[in-house]
Parts: C-alpha cells; sequence; structure tokens
C-alpha cells in the first residue's frame, strides 16, 4: 500500500499556516509553494514560485504573517516566500537546533524530537526564551508533517485504513481532538501523493507486435510500424483543473504534474514510485510515430516486439523511446531506464 513520503525525506518540503484560512505546502525541489484556505475541502488553491533564497530549506514555519526558514543552525525571515520581501537571517538556539519538525502557535515555536519523543516551545528561536521541554502524546508521534495556525496543531499521518488523514489537536501532550481526510487535489502536490490518488507506479514493457513466419521458406518482411512516444499530457495534466497558477509562476498548464509525474516514477515502491529516472525521455505529448522495419524470418520464426511504458494505476503516462525485438513471447527483464537516487 502505497503512502506519502515522510517530510524528512525530502528536503525542502514542508507544510506550514499562520491563520485558520492560510495553509502552505512547500514544495522547493519543485520551485514552488501552494496555498489553501482548506486542507480538507482543497479550496482556493493557487501555485506560487518559490524564491530562489527561500528554496532548499530543512524546515518551513509560518507565525502572523511571517515565514521562517531553517537551514542548519540560521533561520531566514521574510514576509513574502515569493519574493523575499524584508528578508533578514538569525541564529538558532542551541537548543532550537535540531528538530524534526518546527511550528509557530499559541505565540509560540514548536521544535518537535519525534525519534525522541519531546518537544519544546520558545518564546524566541534565538534565545530560547521561555523555554520548556514536554512529552509527545503517543497519538501525536508518528506524524509525517506537522504545521499550525495561530491557534491549533495539525499533524497529517500515514495512509491507513480511511486514506491520508490528518488530525487537529491543541497541544502535543494531549490527545487529537479531531481527524479529516486530506484532499486529493492536495495530496497530488505532496510527494507520493500521485501514488495515493491514482495508483502505485508500473513500469514494464509491452507487446505492440508480433510478427510470425508461418511458411516453409525464410521471408523478408519490410513495413512501418507505428507507436506511440510521449507524455500523455492532457491527462495527466487534469489534476491541475482545480489550480490556479499564479501569473508570476515559472509552470505552464501540464508542466507542472510533468515534474510531479517524473518525481513519482523516481521513488521507492514503497511510496508508489517505480525507481526510475525518466529526465532524458520525450516528455512532449504523446504522438504516433513510425519506425521502419526490416527482418528476415526463419521458417516457422516468430519475432516479438516490445515497448517500454510507465503509468499509474491503470493509466498509461509515458510511452518511452526504447523498442526490443527478440523471439521470446516473454517481455523483457532488463530495465532500459537508469536508477533513480530516491
Amino acid at each position: 500500500m502505497a503512502d506519502l513520503l515522510p517530510r524528512s525525506k525530502v528536503k525542502g518540503v514542508d507544510m506550514c499556516g499562520h491563520s485558520v484560512f492560510h495553509h502552505f505546502i512547500i514544495r522547493s525541489d519543485l520551485g514552488c509553494y501552494m496555498y489553501s484556505t482548506d486542507v480538507h475541502k482543497g479550496l482556493n488553491l493557487t501555485i506560487y514560485n518559490l524564491h530562489p533564497s527561500c528554496q532548499g530549506g530543512d524546515h518551513y514555519l509560518a507565525s502572523q504573517n511571517r515565514f521562517f526558514i531553517i537551514k542548519g543552525s540560521r533561520y531566514r525571515c521574510v514576509s513574502d516566500m515569493s519574493t523575499d520581501l524584508d528578508s533578514a537571517v538569525y541564529d538558532l538556539h542551541p537548543k532550537c537546533q535540531g528538530g524534526e519538525h518546527y511550528l509557530s502557535v499559541f505565540g509560540r515555536f514548536y521544535i518537535i524530537f519525534q525519534s525522541r519523543g519531546v518537544f519544546r516551545t520558545t518564546s524566541d528561536l534565538t534565545t530560547y526564551g521561555d523555554g520548556t521541554e514536554n512529552i509527545l502524546h503517543p497519538n501525536c508521534k508518528d506524524g509525517l508533517y506537522y504545521w499550525a495556525t495561530f491557534n491549533a496543531i495539525f499533524l497529517v499521518q500515514p495512509k491507513g485504513d480511511w486514506g491520508v488523514q490528518f488530525h487537529r489537536t491543541y497541544n502535543l501532550n494531549e490527545p487529537y481532538a479531531s481527524t479529516y481526510s486530506v484532499h486529493p487535489d492536495i495530496l497530488n502536490f505532496l510527494p507520493g501523493g500521485v501514488a495515493v490518488t491514482h495508483g502505485t507506479a508500473f513500469a514494464k514493457w509491452e507487446l505492440i507486435k508480433t510478427i510470425a513466419n508461418h511458411s516453409k521458406t525464410p521471408i523478408t518482411w519490410e513495413k512501418r510500424i507505428s507507436r506511440k512516444v510521449g507524455y500523455t499530457k492532457a491527462k495527466s495534466s487534469s489534476m491541475e483543473h482545480n489550480w490556479k497558477v499564479s501569473l508570476s509562476a515559472s509552470y505552464t498548464a501540464g508542466t507542472l504534474t510533468e515534474a510531479i509525474a517524473k518525481f513519482q516514477f523516481s521513488l521507492t515502491g514503497k511510496y508508489g514510485g517505480a525507481k526510475v529516472n525518466t529526465e532524458n525521455q520525450s516528455w512532449e505529448e504523446a504522438t504516433e510515430t513510425e519506425e521502419k522495419v526490416n527482418l528476415t524470418l526463419q521458417p516457422n520464426e516468430k519475432i516479438y516486439m516490445w515497448q517500454y511504458k510507465l503509468g499509474f494505476g491503470k493509466e498509461d503516462v509515458l510511452f518511452c523511446r526504447d523498442i526490443r525485438f527478440n523471439d521470446d513471447p516473454n517481455p523483457p527483464t532488463d530495465v532500459p531506464l537508469p536508477p533513480s537516487n530516491m
């Protein structure tokens, strides 16, 4: 059962918020972030560019219309992640360093040390003013993502019997108060989410032509064979239909889902991927191309023509250039694409 990729597995990916109707999903690896007024209902989804100076953070959090981007022992504070407006850099206090998740709520900063089962709170990340350490409640230990608005804390848990859900709580050392599903349009934007909404990735050889000589003499077979090559852009970009792309964003229709699909294919099977690098394949709109084939077949010989393709669930997404001819009715066993480093 494919699951979301934990925040800790991809540098520059996180969730944060600063008011009831302001939630942000950061995809620094894609150079953008998503805004939503409701993670459960998937309302007002808008994609914005992420300024280069705001990319590659270890953690992202927000408080009172300010964003905090943590890198190592320092953090950058900005009022707009698209423009890097009003930016300033500060040192983290030693007791505020090394957290596995960060958020801001109730006028304080929370630093979660998930593996230790504790969290710290402070009024100031540079001084650790009014610092405290508390025990994480068991229900709050297994979050893949943590974020907060000014009056509540949220955590996304691994996929369960009811899909991917997130919980709302008012104190990390108490049981969560309520549970909601994550909207599919937001899942599609999170790492690993495409496999949750569309099905796990497949990568396989497909038989596209069988050529046989049933005569008693050798024959020369020469024909043009049509095959599809490229990306099913129109079909795949349908997941963007409920996303509004800001006019300043560098992505155009279809190109963002292309980047997301490439990333999804690069993941391991645990997160619904195929662990292959597809960068060098054709990502233009899939079109029919012709291949001239000239073969000599011996009596009673069969030749099988295979093409490599990838997709999600039962949907074909990418038709690769790679083809193979062999005399075996079983598909080839080699993988023609390079392995990914995810």
